[in-house]
């Protein structure tokens, strides 16, 4: 296959398994165009296609030729399909393309199995350090417990890369080095397709209803997040056990309480009797080894980690980076120096001794109830486009909201949903965000925490965030 590909002469991980096979490629994202990449570099022959014209020009314009693999024959021959994580692939109903694979027998994979096929080399012979590999899944604080991780190896010295559902794609990571930790956040359309995953550490945060039409129903979901443990064969399983599914997974790894691969997270529940435990509890992480503290944290004034749910991730970010061999005291400094991510409980300014929090990837009932949470009294950005079940779930947590303020398509059910408490439906974020600026009085929160996906005004999360940055930064002036 002969190809000028730009992309070429930058660090990847080759992907050398199909050398000398064809290999389809379904989906041309970051992470589809990252994987063609890796298998060229590795001697395959790349079969690209994506049903959007403008992504097909984006790969010829880095020297691919698509080819349609909606024609029948189009699998015939082909080693292996590689799909993106956004293609469906069981439920609702596979993708066509995927559909046909199944009928043929193709093995159907993701760049996550490539990955971890391909990341180990021979070279790791003459490491003084074998590279290890963190997963991190869940519902909520994937990100924050992935970038997390990732800086405290930083702070400590440690060679460390991250990827996946943050960041680059997997297969874009530079080939290891000697004792490196790669930090890879999974999501569940990652972790249910994958041929292989055999990550050093796995880490389980939460569990919450998200994604239930791409997985049939919630017991679907979480069987998608348990590959990564039941398949992978962590050494180290990282489990947050605040809901009933991280208890039961803890069960089932662990040959009983004091077996120390399993170690225990929790925001709000002491956790004693295990062999190894993190926790947190009015401000202060804990972490207990066979019935003994061995060290403290006040995470109190830790500004990039504000609320229980940013507790929890600093427990599971701990837990990991012990396990690793990380000293308290560094990952304490770490924590000092963690700036948080944007559109997570993100502090955009203060005006009047008012603050205005960006909590933008808060898009479901869940992950904006913590929102919530982390604020004694809050004027409340939310709306958008709603998910099944709206916004009642929400009625336990908003006893710290002063007034909602809505938008976008849903604005008019959560008004209804709302109930007694005060709210105006505002529909767009600008006036959104004056109406909650002009109302605001000192020491309350403005947080946009919308229980919503953004796709009824805006391509993403990320764009949503920015704009209600634009709008906060334009009133403080």
């Amino acid at each position: 296959m002969s190809l000028r590909l730009t992309g070429l002469g930058a660090a990847m991980i080759p992907v050398r398994v199909y050398q000398g096979h064809k290999v389809a490629v379904l989906g041309l994202g970051r992470s589809g165009l990252a994987t063609a990449r890796a298998l060229v570099a590795g001697g395959a022959e790349a079969l690209l296609w994506d049903d959007s014209p403008e992504a097909r020009l984006k790969a010829e314009a880095e020297g691919f030729t698509c080819t349609d693999l909606t024609r029948h024959a189009a699998l015939e021959g082909v080693a292996c399909l590689v799909t993106s994580p956004g293609i469906p692939h069981l439920y609702p109903a596979p993708h066509k393309v995927i559909a046909r694979a199944y009928e043929l027998g193709v093995p159907v994979d993701n760049d996550i199995g490539l990955f971890f096929r391909s990341y180990a080399t021979p070279g790791w012979d003459d490491f003084a350090t074998a590279p290890r590999v963190v997963c991190v899944t869940g519902s909520n604080g994937k990100s924050t417990t992935t970038a997390l991780i990732h800086h405290i190896l930083q702070v400590a010295g440690r060679p460390t890369q991250m990827a996946g559902n943050i960041g680059r794609g997997v297969l874009d990571l530079e080939p290891a080095q000697d004792g490196e930790v790669v930090v890879l956040e999974l999501s569940s359309y990652q972790t249910d397709l994958a041929r292989a995953m055999t990550p050093d550490v796995a880490v389980f945060t939460n569990l919450s209803p998200d994604h239930l039409d791409r997985h049939g129903g919630m017991g679907g979901y979480f069987a998608a997040k348990r590959r990564l443990f039941a398949e992978g064969g962590p050494d180290r399983a990282v489990i947050g056990v605040d809901e009933v599914e991280g208890r039961y997974l803890a069960g089932q790894l662990g040959e009983g309480p004091g077996d120390d691969r399993v170690i225990r997270v929790s925001s709000g529940q002491k956790l004693e009797g295990f062999g190894w435990a993190v926790f947190a509890r009015k401000g202060f992480l804990a972490e207990w080894r066979k019935g003994k503290q061995v060290a403290s944290i006040d995470l109190r004034e830790v500004s990039g980690l504000p609320g229980a749910h940013n507790h929890q991730n600093a427990c599971a970010a701990y837990a990991a980076c012990r396990s690793l061999g990380v000293a308290p005291k560094l990952i304490e400094a770490a924590f000092a120096s963690f700036a948080g991510l944007p559109h997570r409980s993100q502090l955009v300014g203060e005006k009047g001794g008012v603050r205005f929090i960006n909590d933008s990837k808060a898009t479901n009932v869940d992950s904006a109830a913590k929102a919530l949470q982390a604020f004694p009294r809050v004027r409340w950005i939310a709306g958008g486009l709603g998910k099944e079940g709206g916004i009642k779930g929400l009625l336990p947590f908003v006893g710290s909201v002063a007034k909602a303020y809505l938008i976008g398509h849903s604005a008019r059910d959560f008004a209804l949903e709302l109930g007694d408490v005060p709210h105006e439906i505002c529909e767009t974020m600008i006036k959104a965000v004056v109406r909650a600026a002009e109302e605001a009085v000192a020491g309350e929160v403005v947080l946009l925490a919308p229980a919503a996906a953004s796709f009824d005004q805006y391509p993403n999360f990320e764009v949503r965030g920015e704009d209600f940055m634009a709008r906060v930064k334009a009133w403080i002036g």
